[in-house]
C-alpha cells in the first residue's frame, strides 16, 4: 500500500474503523486521474464509486461551485433558492421525458440512502390509505439500497443487517429476473417493490427489460408502488439519463446520487403523479437537502453531459470497451452497460488484481472474489480505457502469482 505509516497512524487514531485501513492517501486530481501524497499518478477507474462524474477539477463544476459559495451557501428548507428548484425542473424532465406529470415533486438529500428513506416512508404512508393496510414490501436478491436502518431494510446482504437487527418487518426478498417468484410474490399485500436496474454492489447485475416491465404491470396491478433505486446507475452513468429509460417503464418513484452532484454531496426522491402528494408538510424534512451549493453543483454536471455529448460518447466507448475486455485471457464474462461494468475473472483473484492494479498506476474495485467492478468518470477517453484492458492481462499474471 502507497499510504505512508504516519498517515496511517494518524488516521487509526482518529477515524472511526468501519472501513478498515486506506489503501492510499490522496491529494489531488484533475480530469481522470488523481495523486497521492507520495506523488504518484492513477487513472481513477472507480469514481468515487460512480460519483465524480465529471472526474476532478472539471472547469464548468469548480465555477459553479466557487460562484455559489460566493454569493449563498446555506438557508435550511425554510427558505428556497433558484438553484433548488431550478435543479427540481430539470430533474423532473430528465425522468420523465416527454414531459414532466403537473403532480410530480421531488425531495432533496444529501445521499443515496437517504433518497431511499424518502422513498421508503412515500411507499409506508401510500400503503396506508388501504384497508385493510398494505404490509409488504418486496425487494431483490443482491439488492443494495443503503445503510441507514429503513434502507438497511431493504438491503440483501446479511453481513450489513445482521449486527442491527431487527429491522424494518414485512420486507421480502425474491431472485431477480424470476417472473415466476414476483408473480407468486405479489398479493393485495405488497406496499412497494424495490429494484435496481443494475445491481452494482452485487457485481453489476443488469435486470432483464421484460422483469422491469413486468414490477410495473403487476405493482399497478396491485395498487402498490414500483421504486427506481438509480442512486449508482442514473445521470448518465448507463448511457442514459436514467438506466431504466430504455425499457419504456414508468416508475412511480425514482432516487438519484452519487453521480449527481459530480462529487458534492446530493440525493433526490422524485415521485411522479399523484404519489408526490402522499407526504405532507412536518411528515418528513431535512436540514441540508437542496443546499444551494449541492444544487449549484448538481445543475452544473447536468448542463455538461447535455454540452459535452457524454451520454452518446458514453455509450458508444463503453460497448468498445467491454468488447476489447472480453478478450482478455482470465475474463469469464464481462457485464453491464455504459460506464458501469462488472468484469468476472475466471479465478478468485479480484482483491489481487486490485492490489496490483494500485501498484502500475490504477484505482480498481472488487465486488466479490472474483469480480471487478469499473465506473470511471463519464469523461474517460478510449484511450484510456484501452490502456487499462492492455494492462490487465498483466495484472491478472501477478495476482495469480500473489496467491500461489
Amino acid at each position: 500500500m502507497n499510504c505512508p505509516t504516519s498517515w496511517n497512524t494518524r488516521y487509526a487514531a482518529s477515524v472511526m474503523n468501519t472501513f478498515g485501513p486506506p489503501a492510499l492517501v490522496l491529494t489531488e486530481g484533475q480530469g481522470t486521474r488523481v495523486r497521492d501524497i507520495s506523488g504518484k499518478e492513477y487513472l481513477d477507474l472507480l469514481g468515487g464509486i460512480a460519483v465524480n462524474t465529471l472526474g476532478y477539477a472539471h472547469p464548468v463544476l469548480v465555477e459553479a461551485i466557487t460562484t455559489q459559495v460566493q454569493t449563498l451557501g446555506h438557508v435550511s428548507n425554510f427558505f428556497a433558492t433558484p438553484p433548488q428548484i431550478q435543479l427540481a425542473e430539470k430533474l423532473l424532465d430528465i425522468i420523465e421525458p416527454g414531459g414532466a406529470s403537473e403532480d410530480s415533486r421531488v425531495f432533496f438529500a444529501n445521499s443515496g440512502t437517504e433518497a431511499n428513506e424518502a422513498a421508503l416512508k412515500i411507499v409506508k404512508a401510500h400503503a396506508r390509505r388501504f384497508s385493510p393496510v398494505k404490509t409488504k414490501i418486496l425487494a431483490l436478491n443482491n439488492a443494495f439500497h443503503g445503510r441507514t436502518c429503513g434502507a438497511l431494510s431493504l438491503t440483501w446482504k446479511d453481513a450489513y443487517r445482521a449486527p442491527f437487527a431487527p429491522l424494518i418487518p414485512g420486507v421480502e426478498f425474491i431472485p431477480a429476473n424470476d417472473l415466476a417468484a414476483l408473480e407468486e410474490a405479489m398479493n393485495e399485500d405488497v406496499a412497494g417493490v424495490f429494484i435496481e436496474p443494475i445491481q452494482g454492489e452485487a457485481g453489476v447485475l443488469p435486470l432483464d427489460t421484460s422483469y422491469l416491465q413486468a414490477v410495473r404491470e403487476f405493482t399497478s396491478s396491485y395498487d402498490a408502488l414500483m421504486v427506481v433505486d438509480e442512486v449508482q446507475t442514473g445521470v448518465g452513468r448507463s448511457g442514459e439519463w436514467m438506466s431504466h429509460h430504455p425499457c419504456g417503464v414508468l416508475p412511480d418513484i425514482v432516487t438519484v446520487a452519487k453521480g449527481l452532484g459530480g462529487g458534492i454531496p446530493i440525493g433526490a426522491c422524485i415521485a411522479l403523479g399523484a404519489v408526490a402528494k402522499v407526504l405532507g408538510p412536518g411528515m418528513h424534512g431535512t436540514t441540508f437537502g437542496g443546499n444551494p451549493i449541492a444544487a449549484a453543483a448538481a445543475l452544473a454536471v447536468l448542463q455538461v453531459i447535455e454540452s459535452e455529448g457524454l451520454l452518446a460518447k458514453v455509450k458508444q466507448n463503453s460497448q468498445k470497451w467491454r468488447s476489447e475486455l472480453a478478450r482478455v485471457e482470465g475474463v469469464r464474462e464481462v457485464r453491464g452497460r455504459g460506464y458501469l461494468i462488472g468484469v468476472e475473472c475466471e479465478a478468485p483473484i479480484a482483491a489481487g488484481i486490485v492490489a496490483a492494479g494500485r501498484d502500475a498506476g490504477f484505482i480498481l474495485n472488487a465486488t466479490g472474489p472474483s469480480t471487478l467492478r469499473l465506473a470511471p468518470p463519464l469523461i474517460l477517453s478510449q484511450e484510456e480505457a484501452r490502456s487499462f484492458t492492455q494492462a490487465l492481462p498483466s495484472l491478472i499474471s501477478a495476482a495469480q502469482e500473489a496467491q500461489q
